[in-house]
């Protein structure tokens, strides 16, 4: 990439803009099929996203959590700030120790270790659910069953979290 001095001549972006990761939402589900080697395509919409390079390991609700290499940093970050109390050092234990870096194929696929497969009851069909800054990675049934509980509490759940700044 050629950089002059204001503009990016490829993309147009300011250097200093071009040093940041831009930040995209994930959002949208997917289904995909776990092939017989065990690989998942990622949805194409997520894989520019992502990079070459993302972080998989154990999440709420027996989903997985995947993350972009950068955000993944970021949050470790945070999660190092959390402190010593044992709730704060249980949690760090869970994501960190069942964290692993996973390469993104040159076709967008990634195998997941047997283990977070595990953990999650992936089988042949999965999920992909966006969420902000993650993915999570769900077992098809154990999503759909997800999903319609959490249809079927959104007025209440939106009105014991008060006002968000929807518009």
């Amino acid at each position: 990439m050629v950089c002059g001095g204001i503009k990016c001549l490829t993309s147009g972006r300011k250097w200093d803009e071009i040093k940041k990761p831009i930040n995209r939402m994930l959002i949208g589900e997917f289904k995909h099929t776990v092939d017989d080697k065990n690989r998942i395509s990622l949805p194409a919409k997520f894989r520019k996203e992502l990079g070459k390079k993302v972080v998989v390991t154990r999440g709420l609700d027996n989903c997985l959590f995947l993350f972009p290499h950068k955000t993944w940093e970021i949050n470790a970050k945070e999660m190092a700030k959390l402190g010593w109390r044992a709730d704060a050092r249980g949690f760090t234990r869970f994501m960190f120790s069942g964290a692993s870096e996973i390469d993104v194929d040159s076709i967008g696929r990634i195998l997941i270790p047997d283990y977070l497969r595990t953990f999650g009851d992936l089988k042949s069909q999965v999920v992909f659910a966006g969420v902000h800054d993650r993915i999570e990675i769900w077992n098809e049934k154990r999503w759909e069953t997800y999903k319609k509980k959490i249809e079927s509490q959104a007025d209440m759940m939106a009105e014991k979290l008060g006002t968000v700044g929807m518009k």
